[in-house]
């Protein structure tokens, strides 16, 4: 070959050998020092606690992750955790996601939570002023250092829409190096830097204990509320920034927020299902379901009863004459009363009904969920919390955290048409074996703390795991802030 030839064959290796060296170096360059501000922060943090992206332990380069019009904050590349507590965090989805970490730091502050959160001080007499508590003149809050002087909550059937209680103390507790939580959520007092801004009103209690009208009232005080919010909401910049796209309410109690929900329905809403909301105000892809708190007590795992030592096969006790898509729990009740080892009875949380509920329980191998008013209840928590195999017979049900928890490991679905046929559902569960049904109730026993609520909260409780599940939210949000903002006119 002549040495024409040669040249330009050598000169096109150098070249290609070159540029090979230059794309490894920029790789390496932009995975050590890059810019992430392309991924929202909190899904970024994400990211890194799933294990699909990390950086290597020996990186102490910090990151900027701007959200939303906040200014950049520099966040560690692996999220922390406060005083060596455990923390929740997600390894892969669909399969087991909470992992204990073991961190020395001495508080939890913006730059290492995992969502940064904003909170209106809103007047007592949304909040706090609703469970009697009267502050001194200009006092929003109550002092929750010490948590015999928090206001209580009321007890009975109240408990299981709480969570708009249990997350605002969350919060108020999250700038208080006196408590120990987990590092999920923070609040900020710059709105700026919000991840989200979150509406402290305690829609559920108020609609379960205003919505009657008292005395000469013409108009409840869950109504006037409920005007009083929108007003004030819609009045303010953070609001109007992005049409409340970034907002977060909490309306468990299916009819909570009844006057309220369709002027504010662009927010994200904590809720219990989404069987009376139009999917136009609330779904799936903005909103959050969070678990009921359970009424019954807590099985300790040490006192879990075993598949032998549970005589009863199916338990339900509660209202069987329902409207609706609970009219299903009547037809199920004439299929299975007769049976021998089936309990199927009415029941109320009147008297010693709840003890008596929680008994049946942890007495039953299966506890069935079945559909009434609304797709869900407080039923399958209670069922949980007693190792008590889920049965759901409810076609519309939405779970919490389904995107990170597989209920299919601890639960049983059948559906409605299926389990109305005479001697499907009955034959299903004495089919189930000692083995397969023993493989369930481990699996319960290890996920009964997603579903607890607690003050202070605890690493993937379930107010850890409901921050978590906003945090999953944020990305969201922003892509439909940036689409509906691509033919907006602005100063240039």
């Amino acid at each position: 070959m002549s040495e024409k030839g040669i040249f330009p064959s050598r000169f096109l290796f150098c070249i290609l050998t070159i540029s090979m060296f230059l794309l490894i170096l920029s790789s390496v360059f932009l995975l050590q020092f890059g810019n992430t501000s392309l991924l929202p922060r909190s899904v970024f943090k994400l990211i890194l606690v799933n294990g699909t992206s990390y950086l290597k332990s020996n990186v102490q380069n910090e990151l900027k992750l701007p959200f939303f019009l906040s200014e950049s904050s520099q966040v560690d590349a692996q999220t922390p955790v406060k005083n060596g507590d455990s923390t929740c965090h997600m390894l892969t989805y669909g399969k087991k996601m909470c992992v204990l970490r073991q961190r020395n730091i001495d508080s939890c502050n913006a730059d290492q939570a995992l969502l940064r959160v904003y909170m209106y001080d809103l007047p007592s007499e949304f909040h706090f002023g609703l469970l009697g508590w009267k502050g001194k003149p200009n006092k929003v809050w109550p002092e929750i250092n010490d948590s015999n002087r928090i206001p209580a909550y009321p007890g009975g059937l109240n408990l299981q829409h709480s969570m708009e209680y249990w997350l605002t103390l969350d919060l108020l507790s999250s700038n208080l190096p006196s408590v120990v939580r987990p590092c999920a959520a923070i609040r900020v007092t710059n709105s700026s830097q919000a991840d989200i801004i979150f509406v402290p009103f305690f829609a559920s209690l108020s609609y379960n204990r205003h919505s009657k009208l008292q005395g000469k009232e013409k108009v409840s005080v869950n109504k006037l509320l409920q005007n009083k919010l929108v007003k004030f909401l819609t009045a303010q910049n953070e609001w109007k920034r992005f049409g409340g796209k970034d907002h977060l309410i909490v309306a468990h109690h299916p009819n909570s927020m009844l006057d309220a929900r369709g002027e504010l329905g662009s927010a994200m809403f904590v809720l219990a299902d989404f069987g009376r909301y139009p999917v136009e105000i609330a779904n799936i892809e903005k909103d959050v379901i969070a678990p009921y708190r359970h009424v019954v007590k807590t099985i300790p795992s040490a006192d879990s009863a075993p598949f032998e030592k549970r005589p009863i096969l199916v338990f339900f006790q509660g209202a069987i004459y329902r409207k609706d898509g609970g009219t299903i729990r009547q037809e199920l009740y004439y299929l299975l009363k007769d049976e021998k080892d089936v309990h199927f009875a009415f029941g109320t949380i009147q008297g010693n009904g709840v003890k008596q509920a929680g008994h049946g329980m942890a007495s039953s191998k299966f506890c069935l969920n079945i559909a009434g008013d609304t797709p869900s209840s407080n039923r399958l928590f209670d069922a949980i919390v007693s190792h008590c195999v889920p049965v759901i017979i409810s076609d519309e049900i939405e779970l919490p955290f389904e995107d990170v928890i597989d209920y299919s490991e601890i639960c049983i679905f059948v559906r409605g048409s299926d389990a109305v046929k005479k001697g499907y559902l009955i034959n299903l569960l004495r089919g189930i074996t000692k083995e397969q049904w023993s493989k369930m109730w481990e699996k319960l026993k290890e996920t009964v703390r997603h579903f607890q609520y607690q003050y202070p909260s605890q690493p993937c409780d379930a107010v850890d795991m409901i921050w978590e599940a906003v945090a999953r939210k944020v990305s969201s949000i922003r892509l439909r802030v940036h689409r509906e903002s691509r033919f907006r006119r602005s100063d240039i």
